[in-house]
């Protein structure tokens, strides 16, 4: 997260029900979500080999953990993953465009199959801060969760302005869908120069 996770909950002084992570990589934020006293954490890693020491390490934190070997879309099926040899970080449904130019010690010689669904699926009704690392793919998971997302108040997610994921969504297109459900974006960190990390706020909760 290029926007520190604690400073944001002092900063906007949330209420943080619950989090799902959706593309949750091997935990490397479950620490901070238990420190900031948050109990109940639902977990998607479609990589079945980071899935599995996602899960390892999800079972020895004290907390409530939900994980799910899936990944999230707009809709129910299955898909190949493009895997990154940078420790399967930067992986992505969608095949890498300009990520390859702008890091080019990153490649991307494997492929996965993978289970698809929708975040709609999943009883998430005491979660109210979503956490997305899915490469280019926000809209497409958030476009599958459109009935959780009247109940979420926080979404915090990577936004592009260039094609560094064919196809992938850009960032006005990702703030004009959460602006349908009342959500605008508060912060941008553009860490990547053409990507960034947004947090977006329900208005009524500012």
């Amino acid at each position: 997260m290029l926007l520190s996770f604690r400073n944001m909950v002092k900063k906007y002084n949330m209420d943080v029900k619950g989090i799902i992570h959706i593309g949750a990589h091997v935990g490397q934020e479950i620490e901070d979500y238990i420190g900031m006293g948050i109990q109940n954490i639902m977990l998607f890693e479609p990589l079945s080999e980071t899935f599995k020491l996602l899960t390892e390490k999800a079972s020895k934190m004290n907390a409530n953990i939900e994980g799910y070997n899936v990944a999230l879309g707009s809709e129910s099926g299955n898909a190949t993953m493009y895997v990154s040899d940078h420790n399967r970080i930067s992986s992505s449904i969608l095949k890498p465009k300009i990520h390859l130019e702008h890091h080019p010690n990153v490649a991307f010689p494997g492929k996965e199959d993978v289970e698809v669904d929708i975040l709609d699926n999943y009883d998430c009704h005491d979660y109210n801060f979503i956490n997305m690392d899915v490469q280019g793919y926000e809209l497409e998971v958030l476009k599958g969760g459109a009935k959780i997302l009247e109940q979420v108040d926080y979404v915090y997610c990577e936004v592009n302005r260039a094609e560094v994921y064919e196809n992938n969504a850009m960032i006005y297109e990702i703030d004009e869908f959460l602006e349908g459900f009342d959500m605008v974006r508060k912060e941008t960190d553009w860490g990547g120069q053409i990507w960034g990390d947004a947090l977006y706020v329900r208005k009524s909760v500012l």
